[in-house]
């Protein structure tokens, strides 16, 4: 845990809740979303945590919507390493959520237990979690391993225990939620060290606690996720709204500052991270 690797930035441009009348800068259609993704790539980004939206905006699980979103992605940003939600906060059967499996993505997230954000839950179960790392490794897509709090990130190495998750592993730790772990350096500081040996990780700070962790993990060794889905705004008194670009760029400019190299998407895919079952450049 104390080698500093160059620094992972994993893109997190739409996410499930933040809807044009708040901000008119969350990318939507398909069209939008392989855009900034496309933008953010040229920049230098390493990971794309892609979601998918019906026209009206609402969340979807359709492998039809994602099929094209992919498409255009891999068409633009060739070496791009891409993660598909498989949330459970709208939609709760496995058969749904595992649809998109079939498009056979890099990497597909995986929150490691049920939990409780503001207004709904994502359910999670044991059998559901279970369920979610069988098909992922049918498709050869790496779970993308999501923690709110150090409860998951034991879980997760009950599961390497049992043989159910394989190396290599790579932790997003999310920070902020209202019934989850807080942006606390000294609980934060735990999470990291309880993480299974050679694991890569990047923190999230949700709304206002983005930029903070982002910076935290930056001057630490740590990686990033970043975008729009976790935070609509630039400053914290929330009075300027966000693009995804400028906060990828700001990502850039403080990992300049504290002298860290961005981690291509090609040396983290050949890691272990690339579907093999697609014509990656591995």
């Amino acid at each position: 845990m104390s080698k500093i690797v160059p620094l992972i930035i994993n893109f997190a441009p739409t996410g499930m809740l933040p809807v044009k009348t708040v901000t008119p800068y969350v990318p939507i259609h398909p069209s939008e979303i392989i855009e900034q993704t496309h933008a953010a790539y040229e920049l230098g980004i390493t990971i794309a945590h892609l979601h998918a939206r019906k026209e009206d905006g609402t969340p979807t699980y359709k492998s039809s919507v994602y099929s094209e979103i992919f498409e255009g992605v891999r068409k633009h940003c060739p070496t791009l390493v891409i993660s598909a939600s498989l949330s459970g906060r709208d939609v709760h059967e496995v058969e749904k959520r595992i649809e998109v499996l079939q498009l056979k993505p890099d990497m597909g997230s995986l929150t490691l237990s049920s939990l409780n954000f503001h207004k709904q839950a994502s359910i999670n179960t044991p059998a559901v979690i279970t369920s979610l790392i069988k098909e992922m490794d049918k498709n050869g897509v790496h779970p993308e391993l999501e923690c709110f709090d150090a409860g998951m990130i034991n879980y997760s190495k009950y599961l390497i225990e049992k043989k159910i998750l394989k190396a290599p592993y790579y932790y997003n730790i999310l920070c902020g939620n209202i019934a989850s772990s807080q942006a606390d350096i000294s609980y934060l500081g735990l999470m990291i060290k309880d993480l299974p040996e050679k694991s890569l990780w990047a923190l999230a700070g949700l709304g206002k606690e983005q930029l903070k962790m982002n910076t935290v993990a930056i001057a630490i060794g740590g990686g990033v996720r970043v975008g729009i889905e976790d935070n609509i705004w630039y400053n914290s008194k929330q009075k300027t709204l966000a693009t995804n670009i400028e906060l990828v760029a700001r990502i850039h400019r403080i990992a300049n500052e504290f002298e860290r190299e961005i981690m291509s998407p090609k040396e983290f895919g050949n890691m272990g991270f690339y579907n093999k079952k697609n014509n990656n450049p591995i």
